[in-house]
């Protein structure tokens, strides 16, 4: 399969956005699993969640295998960026950052769990995270509107 071949039909995601009062959103998917987010208390920023996927995304490659093995007694992760405000006030986030606490129980197969983490991180990082990938190697983003009332009809030509 090359780079720009997909996995078949199943490759396209999908998450719809719909504000409920003044920077407070609900994402929602096909499954209808939800969250909230936005400003303000209580609620995880958009960066914030770039930062939770992140995690998440290498989370799920490392605790699928290794709980194969065995539970983990700790499987705690810090994710971290650094906001960049450019000279043109553009803001975006630079050396993101993960760090992964694990134990795993003193046995055959925690220790057998504990050797592969590593190579599960490297694993993850270089081929299997989605997110991370496409933070480090990017993606287009196109936006395109639909706004009501169309003005633009209204306005003669000049």
């Amino acid at each position: 399969m090359t780079a720009q071949e997909t996995t078949g039909g199943d490759a396209q995601r999908r998450v719809e956005v719909t504000r409920i009062t003044e920077n407070h959103y609900r994402a929602r998917t096909a499954s209808g699993a939800e969250i909230e987010f936005g400003r303000g208390e209580g609620l995880m920023t958009p960066v914030e969640l770039l930062l939770a996927a992140t995690a998440g995304c290498s989370a799920i490659d490392l605790d699928t295998v290794t709980t194969r093995r065995t539970e983990p007694e700790r499987f705690d992760i810090t994710a971290t960026g650094e906001k960049i405000v450019e000279d043109d006030e553009a803001s975006r986030l630079d050396d993101i950052r993960l760090h992964f606490d694990l134990a795993f129980p003193d046995d055959q197969a925690g220790r057998q769990s504990a050797k592969m983490a590593e190579r599960l991180l490297r694993l993850s990082h270089d081929r299997y995270c989605t997110v991370s990938r496409t933070i480090e190697n990017g993606a287009p983003v196109t936006m395109t509107s639909e706004v009501s009332p169309d003005i633009a009809a209204d306005t003669p030509d000049a």
